[in-house]
């Protein structure tokens, strides 16, 4: 069974920055594309970034130049580094496993596995 758990949110004001961690056990962690989404209330679960098996990286417009995707196969972690972060950006944060896509997928029902999410909130 695969197991993602992120960590690393919290409560941050605007401007800020936070780094979320996604932590993956039992799989293959190299074979996964990964990616981040995140819900706010009332609104739908949107891409966040995306890291493929091979290091490359794909960010939704509202984030890029912001947030970057990392991975460390060694540790089979995950992160996101999000800075400059906006009121707009509060929602609860997910991880998530793809290993079917080669690239990057972007739309949520194509990932696998998930984690249970983490809060971030950005005040004003």
């Amino acid at each position: 069974q695969v197991l993602l758990v992120e960590s690393g949110g919290g409560l941050v004001q605007t401007g800020g920055s936070l780094r979320l961690s996604c932590g993956v056990s039992g799989g293959t962690f190299s074979s996964y594309a990964m990616g981040w989404f995140r819900q706010a209330p009332g609104k739908e679960r949107e891409f966040v970034a995306g890291i493929s098996r091979s290091d490359s990286t794909y960010y939704a417009d509202s984030v890029k130049g912001r947030f970057t995707i990392s991975r460390d196969n060694a540790k089979n972690i995950v992160y996101l580094q999000m800075s400059s972060l906006k009121p707009e950006d509060t929602a609860v944060y997910y991880c998530a496993a793809d290993w079917r896509t080669l690239g990057v997928a972007r739309d949520w029902n194509e990932y696998d596995y998930w984690g249970q999410g983490t809060q971030v909130t950005v005040s004003s």
